[in-house]
């Protein structure tokens, strides 16, 4: 059986600045899509293709707190250059992926890698936030970093594409990422009238993002840069691209814990909120200039 489509939304008017290096366009949580609906996702920022130009300026997000939750960084165009307070550090290139659980809590800064930063060029990312089960959200802060060339590949029949398998399981293929929840996430890249079908639980909250081209989804039509929600009721999934495409897809298992969230904190509780804010003010996660 299909998925049915609960809603497709188009490209908010505005975007959002994340400090002075990723301009963004936020679909989660959304007008109609709450972190609730849409668990174990927490957020999704979009920085549709812009050319910041060349800068001898790093662009970016200084030292920043998170805990509780994870954040996922997916690089289609421009390179981005990270830090944080264990010590971990690198740079994410076009197809790389960056997956940072803070855990238990962590500093953090990121930005535009800096010889890209000097000449300038297209830069186009996604960030989601996935949270964590209550049970994990102490577990020690750490990072996998994921290469284009570390992903799961399935090469799609009749020269239709190709998909990226960052987490969880496409057509039997597995993703390298490990997660603490069933996650899927899945870089699909269609040529024009190519195609693709799979198979996701009806448990899982279900969505995608055209990041470039257009789109036919299960006989329904998606411009670029739309999301599209699905129902909690079939599994099946067909992707037809009328043009070249790159989407993302992903689905999760709901965490049906309370959500209290605070900035860069997502904890159960406030009473655990401002215990965050608290380890974050003493020092607790670090040190990172």
């Amino acid at each position: 059986m299909r998925k049915t489509i609960e809603e497709i939304t188009s490209r908010p008017a505005r975007p959002g600045m994340v400090g002075d290096g990723f301009r963004v366009f936020n679909f989660i949580p959304g007008a109609n899509i709450s972190q609730k609906r849409i668990s174990p996702f927490l957020m999704l920022d979009f920085n549709a293709e812009f050319d910041f130009g060349p800068s001898n300026h790093i662009r970016g997000v200084d030292v920043h707190p998170h805990k509780g939750f994870e954040t996922v960084t997916i690089a289609y165009k421009g390179s981005v250059e990270h830090y944080d307070s264990t010590g971990n550090s690198g740079i994410i290139h076009p197809g790389d992926v960056q997956w940072m659980t803070a855990g238990a809590g962590i500093l953090h800064k990121e930005f535009h890698e800096k010889e890209f930063s000097k000449k300038g060029g297209p830069f186009e990312m996604v960030q989601l936030w996935v949270n964590l089960p209550k049970k994990d959200k102490s577990t020690p802060a750490h990072y996998q970093p994921i290469t284009a060339a570390q992903m799961g590949k399935v090469q799609l029949p009749n020269n239709s594409g190709l998909v990226n398998v960052i987490a969880g399981t496409f057509n039997a293929v597995k993703g390298p990422a490990v997660t603490y929840s069933s996650v899927n996430l899945f870089d699909i890249k269609l040529n024009k009238g190519g195609e693709v079908t799979t198979n996701i639980s009806k448990e899982h909250n279900t969505a995608l993002l055209v990041v470039n081209g257009s789109i036919e989804v299960n006989g329904e039509k998606a411009a670029e840069h739309s999301f599209v929600l699905f129902n909690n009721d079939g599994e099946e999934i067909t992707i037809k691209a009328t043009e070249n495409a790159v989407v993302l897809l992903l689905s999760g298992e709901p965490i049906n814990e309370p959500i209290a969230s605070y900035g860069p904190f997502v904890m159960n509780t406030q009473e655990e909120i401002q215990e965050a804010i608290l380890e974050f003010q003493s020092g607790k996660y670090g040190i990172l200039e």
